[in-house]
């Protein structure tokens, strides 16, 4: 929540503002924390609103942002600057507004004595449950400066990925979309259009001819109750992806998908090799790993996996063991594994299989694009091309006639 203050500070001078807080009450202790003694405070219940909901798409931080933070806590730590310093620095020089309230609440926790694993937990939609049990295994390990290194790095890494991985369906997506509008466009617009022409010739038309007009007039007529019913379903699906078992019946049905899918379980597989190989090298117990990491994967298929997994290992079992127990995790994955826990390797292993994964993820993209691009551009050509041929046919042929 967003508040309005007035205060004085310790020379007595007035002081105005605004301050994100959790409640009043928290607004006030951070006040307070800042040597300013609170004279009024309230809500701000309608700027920045719709509805008496916060606009809060607008104050969303990219990834992007949180790797380059994290690169530079890493050097400053590095500097053996203090935590208070390190944080009041950072919030005066990021520009992203979210981000920019976030550390200065971070600084102001950490200045009460908060310790900053738990002062950054206050901020789950900018600091994952990952990016929080490495800072903490920092703290107690005494190494911040290489956990905030750590951090970056493997943040680099999953964004490089993902970002290639989404950046190869915007294309496809786009055309997709093209292709359907233009198919409509024609069909409401041009198709009836011609189909005057035919109609006043009064000949007899080709078969295909007949099913395009028909088409054509379908949806000139019911047009509006189609794009009604089109929006009704999707946000009833929208609705029903949000609940377990739609995200559980949805992730199924995409990793199913010949070539798509593929792409994202080795996207998904360089996620848990990363991870588990990050938290690892800070020292954080593999069954604490594999739990964190169900967390942040991003697929539904794989957390009930690794939980299964994290419930296998904390029972004793051997993690190469407990992983082949699930097809979602290949053969060859399996295998080295278990040939890093009999060597006592299983970090190494586990980046290996990390850097192996991301080059299939890299070479997968580029096979997807090299085969999606053409066959969408040959579709949209031909489903034009037979709409336009449907009409213009019967056209050339009564002027051919005349």
């Amino acid at each position: 929540m967003l508040f309005n203050y007035k205060a004085l500070d310790a020379s007595g001078a007035p002081q105005t503002g605004a301050i994100e807080a959790l409640s009043s009450e928290s607004a006030i202790v951070s006040l307070q924390r800042r040597g300013l003694t609170v004279s009024s405070i309230t809500e701000v219940s309608v700027e920045g609103t719709v509805l008496g909901k916060r606009l809060s798409f607008f104050d969303r931080v990219k990834t992007r942002d949180v790797v380059l933070l994290s690169r530079e806590l890493a050097t400053l730590f590095m500097a053996q600057v203090s935590a208070l310093r390190v944080f009041r620095l950072m919030s005066g020089e990021v520009d992203n507004p979210a981000l920019r309230d976030a550390l200065t609440t971070i600084a102001d926790d950490v200045q009460g004595g908060s310790a900053i694993s738990r002062a950054l937990s206050r901020h789950p939609h900018i600091f994952s449950n990952f990016y929080v049990n490495m800072v903490r295994a920092g703290e107690e390990a005494g190494r911040l400066s290489e956990s905030f290194g750590f951090l970056a790095d493997h943040l680099e890494r999953t964004y490089e990925v993902t970002t290639k991985a989404k950046n190869a369906l915007i294309y496809p997506i786009f055309v997709i979309v093209t292709f359907f509008a233009v198919m409509i466009l024609m069909l409401t617009t041009v198709i009836p259009q011609l189909s005057h022409v035919i109609a006043e010739s009064g000949r007899e038309v080709p078969f295909y001819t007949r099913v395009v007009v028909s088409l054509s007039n379908f949806f000139v007529s019911y047009g509006i109750v189609l794009l009604a019913l089109a929006v009704a379903g999707g946000f009833a699906l929208w609705r029903w992806v949000k609940t377990p078992s739609g995200r559980m019946a949805a992730d199924r049905f995409i990793l199913g998908i010949p070539k798509l899918g593929m792409l994202l379980r080795k996207l998904y597989l360089s996620r848990v090799a990363d991870n588990l190989h990050t938290m690892l090298a800070a020292a954080i117990p593999i069954v604490r790993a594999i739990e964190i990491t169900r967390d942040v994967v991003g697929s539904p298929v794989y957390e009930t996996a690794l939980a299964d997994v994290g419930e296998s290992v904390k029972g004793g079992r051997l993690i190469s063991d407990s992983l082949g127990a699930h097809r979602e995790f290949p053969g060859i994955m399996v295998a080295m594994v278990k040939v890093g826990e009999e060597a006592g390797e299983l970090g190494n292993i586990l980046e290996t299989l990390s850097r192996f994964y991301r080059r299939e993820v890299t070479a997968a993209v580029d096979t997807l694009v090299s085969l999606i691009e053409p066959i969408l551009i040959v579709g949209l050509g031909l489903g034009v091309g037979v709409l336009l041929a449907a009409v213009l046919i019967p056209i050339y042929s009564i002027s051919a006639s005349i």
